[in-house]
């Protein structure tokens, strides 16, 4: 069978073990901070061999039969690291900005010729401005509400099957809402845009650009009915 040509042994489950520290602070009552770390030990880390049966005719010339790919386990151990800090800062009663960063990193500890299909950008970035009940000039949008938040992803080696791997290009992303609270009726009411600047984005090496969602929505609170 395919295992035994590969002379693979059948694959066991990952086993991880993590250390992982963080910190959550207030300061000035009005900025929020969220960091954390993280650092993994895998053992027997699952990843893919990349294969072919090849039949050579008589005249030397080979022809490819088929291309397998195997999930299988890594003879050494693998490490992964990562860190994320959130911060949200609050402008007033009625608005708030808001950031966070992750970063993200698979480490190569030996020359294991598996492929990790690790699939996770190295940096990525959010920023964003919101309200609620806003109060402008002595004039109150009671229930009125608006949500603006900048993606950034960097471009990544995606890995999945040997004929969707591929890089995926650094990309980024504007969602925009805007929401109304109706008290009397216990609704509230939503209307945004995903990538509402419709940028042409691939998120998945193999996968279809995708570009600017509009949606709306309706929600009705029965509790407080």
């Amino acid at each position: 069978d395919s295992l035994n040509y590969f002379n693979l042994d059948p694959i066991q489950p990952e086993k991880v073990k993590s250390i992982e520290f963080g910190y959550r602070g207030t300061f000035f009552n009005r900025v929020f901070v969220d960091f954390n770390y993280y650092f993994n030990f895998y053992t027997d880390f699952i990843g893919y061999i990349n294969g072919v049966d090849i039949f050579v005719t008589q005249f030397n010339t080979p022809i490819i039969r088929d291309v397998y790919r195997i999930a299988t386990n890594s003879s050494e151990q693998i490490t992964t690291q990562g860190a994320a800090i959130g911060i949200n800062y609050y402008l007033g009663d009625f608005f708030a900005l808001n950031g966070n960063y992750s970063w993200n990193v698979l480490n190569k500890k030996s020359d294991d010729p598996i492929i990790p299909a690790y699939n996770t950008p190295e940096h990525k970035f959010n920023l964003g401005f919101r309200g609620r009940d806003i109060k402008i000039k002595g004039t109150k949008f009671k229930g009125f509400g608006f949500n603006i938040n900048y993606k950034w992803i960097e471009g990544f080696v995606y890995e999945g099957s040997p004929q969707f791997t591929g890089s995926v290009p650094t990309y980024s992303l504007l969602d925009v809402q805007v929401n109304q609270k109706i008290t009397k009726l216990n609704l509230t009411v939503k209307i945004g845009a995903s990538n509402v600047l419709n940028n042409k984005v691939l998120q998945v090496y193999g996968g279809p650009f995708v570009g600017r969602m509009i949606y709306g929505s309706i929600t009705f609170d029965w509790e407080n009915k």
